[in-house]
């Protein structure tokens, strides 16, 4: 009753939200990183450890639901914490960087190493000169429709075929 319940809960959400035509947006996005336009994205002040890093970010492409976005971003020298308010992957491009993670462990990313951080989470990032990344943001999904996608998943795995 209560999944009955909920299913409907979320139907009637996804009918009064506005529809969005899928085919606004081109079926393919391509640009060369290196001509996107990267405007400034200043790091929170308080953030900020140690240096004075700029940072900039040039966005590729959004999905027509807002709920992933592709960017490149660059920083120069400095050394700050970071809040991932998304699931992020990242692709560092050149340079590097001193990741440290809330558990302490600690990463050297640079140039062809791929990173993921999970939203929620802190880290304390240490650029010794130059980094440039390019970073996949996806917003995961809400609380129950998360737990209906997982159910769903291990339905066709097979592991709760007795449901």
């Amino acid at each position: 009753m209560a999944l009955k319940m909920l299913l409907a809960g979320m139907a009637s959400v996804a009918l009064a939200a506005p529809t969005r035509r899928m085919d606004a947006q081109p079926p393919v996005i391509a640009a060369h990183g290196d001509h996107l336009a990267l405007r400034a994205a200043p790091i929170n002040p308080e953030w900020i450890i140690r240096g004075t890093p700029l940072a900039r970010i040039g966005e590729h492409s959004q999905s027509a639901d807002e709920a992933s976005l592709t960017a490149v971003w660059d920083c120069t020298a400095g050394e700050f914490r970071w809040f991932f308010g998304w699931d992020e992957t990242v692709v560092i491009q050149e340079g590097e960087v001193h990741v440290t993670a809330e558990d302490g462990s600690q990463r050297l990313l640079k140039a062809g190493d791929i990173a993921y951080f999970r939203r929620g989470t802190w880290s304390t990032w240490r650029v010794d000169t130059y980094v440039r990344k390019i970073a996949f943001l996806r917003k995961p999904f809400p609380g129950p429709l998360a737990t209906l996608y997982r159910i769903r998943n291990a339905l066709r795995r097979g592991k709760y075929s007795a449901l």
